[in-house]
């Protein structure tokens, strides 16, 4: 677990400035206790961290539970009521898991999981331009086009013309010059720069600027609003006095019953969708075990709502900034939820001292990479099929929410299926040849539904093996099956499989690509 320590300890550092605004952020807007979000941080990062299978993904309070969250305390009337719930919800969680609900997870089309990709890095950016200005009156962690304060994403980037603070301008302008030429420049140059951060050195640079503004009254000065708010305890006694407990006594509450099956159903879905994208973006392909991640879900769910935090899901924002920053293994979530406990313990006046500017400036750098200009070009080209579904889950994301952006792209992906497909059902033959190889036949029709059955194959694939797979009868194929075998070449070289692509033409070895392989025969959607 410790062999990438050196890529893993730089980059859970910055996935812990990142975090730290954000689950400050939901639990503000989930209208709960402000360290009730830094308690289910460290819970996601630590105990789900260590359960979990995904190498890659970082969990703690998600956006997308906010307006849950907030609906159901004001119904309960009680946070302690509420607490039971998130308890109950993470049972439920670990019951999914054992029956593998888990699958769900293979039935989404990667147009939808890249459209959520791109959406979310816009989102990003867009929210984070406000505080790059230094108006910093939108919350943290609210993602949704509509937010609890009346405003709406685009509405604050014209409200925000009226209250843009020098301070806050040089903070973030500063700090995003260190993050590209940290990135683009010095990263390159000498192993030390990967391993002491770009993001760092920003936040370093913005508590000196903090510091020496205030406390020589130049005009250039911070506003208290615009720094990171940390709920700071006078003694261990008062420290402790934040945390909460369930009601026990409400387990007969039909209404709390109802919060916690849809927080487990909500939180799993999003659980699931992150896993894909986080997957997606691996550099080294590996595939995450859905039924694994449901049971520590639950189990962390259970433990923050136990002593007082929010419910729990594997989040992309976080995911993705440990992907970005070069995190190898799931020591950087770990990690992250160990700086989250230690800090708000041993520097909670320091981490006061942090600008939203800088942390901004750091979200920005993250929403972009996740957006990038040349995706669109990319699934543009891929064809109508793909494209409808994308841009229709990115528009719905940035108007919306998460869940309906993706909602409404999953809609979009079904019909244009639906329009597309044969009535023959997918089929999946595998056999072991008498040469020793191992043959695995393609159906007539194959689509983003039979992701799930041809992951589990490829994933049986022994080490050493030959692997001959025959298309000779396939018509149609998605673009998700093609995704699917492009990644796993990757993973086939580590583990020495050799494949051999049987078709009309004959037989090609190891194709370089399969996307090109597969665009020269008139069968990929």
């Amino acid at each position: 677990m410790f062999k990438f320590i050196k890529n893993d300890l730089p980059a859970s550092i910055v996935v812990f400035f990142v975090a730290l605004p954000l689950c400050l952020g939901i639990a503000l807007a989930s209208g709960a206790p402000l360290f009730s979000g830094i308690i289910s941080g460290i819970i996601g990062g630590i105990v789900v961290g260590a359960l979990s299978g995904s190498p890659l993904g970082v969990s703690g309070p998600a956006a997308g539970l906010a307006v849950i969250v907030l609906g159901a305390i004001a119904t309960l009337g009680s946070f302690n009521d509420f607490l039971l719930a998130v308890v109950l919800a993470g049972i439920i969680q670990i019951i999914l898991g054992v029956l593998k609900a888990g699958i769900i997870g293979y039935f989404f089309p990667s147009s939808v999981i890249k459209g959520m990709l791109t959406g979310i890095g816009i989102i990003i950016v867009l929210k984070q331009i406000p505080h790059i200005f230094g108006y910093d009156t939108g919350l943290e962690g609210d993602f949704a086009f509509s937010q609890v304060d009346g405003q709406n994403t685009f509405s604050e980037l014209i409200n925000m013309l009226n209250y843009i603070t020098p301070g806050a301008l040089i903070v973030s302008g500063v700090s995003l010059g260190i993050l590209l030429f940290w990135d683009l420049y010095l990263s390159k140059k000498a192993k030390v720069f990967n391993i002491i951060q770009g993001p760092l050195v920003a936040v370093v640079f913005g508590i000196i600027y903090a510091v020496v503004s205030s406390e020589y009254g130049t005009g250039f000065g911070l506003k208290a609003t615009q720094l990171v708010s940390v709920p700071v305890p006078e003694n261990a006694a008062s420290f402790f006095e934040q945390f909460s407990t369930p009601n026990f006594a409400a387990i007969g509450d039909s209404q709390v019953w109802l919060i916690a099956f849809t927080i487990a159903i909500v939180a799993s879905l999003e659980t699931l969708l992150c896993v894909e994208a986080t997957d997606k973006l691996d550099p080294r392909k590996r595939v995450t075990p859905t039924n694994r991640e449901l049971f520590a879900q639950g189990t962390g769910n259970i433990i923050s709502g136990l002593i007082g935090g929010l419910p729990i899901t594997q989040v992309i924002v976080r995911s993705s900034a440990s992907i970005q920053s070069g995190g190898k293994t799931k020591m950087t979530a770990i990690l992250h939820g160990l700086f989250l406990l230690l800090a708000v313990i041993l520097i909670p006046n320091l981490l006061n001292l942090i600008p939203l500017s800088v942390l901004a400036a750091i979200l920005v750098i993250v929403g972009y990479k996740l957006a990038k200009p040349s995706l669109f070009k990319q699934m543009y080209g891929l064809g109508k099929k793909q494209f409808y579904p994308f841009i229709i889950t990115v528009g719905g994301i940035v108007f919306t929410d998460l869940l309906t952006g993706i909602a409404l792209g999953l809609g979009v992906g079904i019909i244009v299926i639906l329009i597309k497909s044969y009535q023959n059902s997918h089929f999946l033959h595998k056999e072991d040849t008498d040469n020793g190889h191992i043959k695995m036949t393609l159906a007539e029709e194959v689509t983003f539904f039979n992701k799930g059955a041809i992951l589990k194959e490829l994933d049986r694939l022994p080490f050493n093996s030959n692997l001959e797979l025959d298309v000779r009868k396939t018509r149609y194929l998605d673009n998700d099956i093609v995704e699917i075998l492009e990644d796993f070449s990757i993973k086939a070289k580590n583990r020495k499989i050799n494949i051999a692509i049987i078709s009309e033409r004959g037989i090609v070895e190891n194709p370089p690509s399969y996307i090109d392989f597969f665009k020269l025969r008139p069968v990929i959607a």
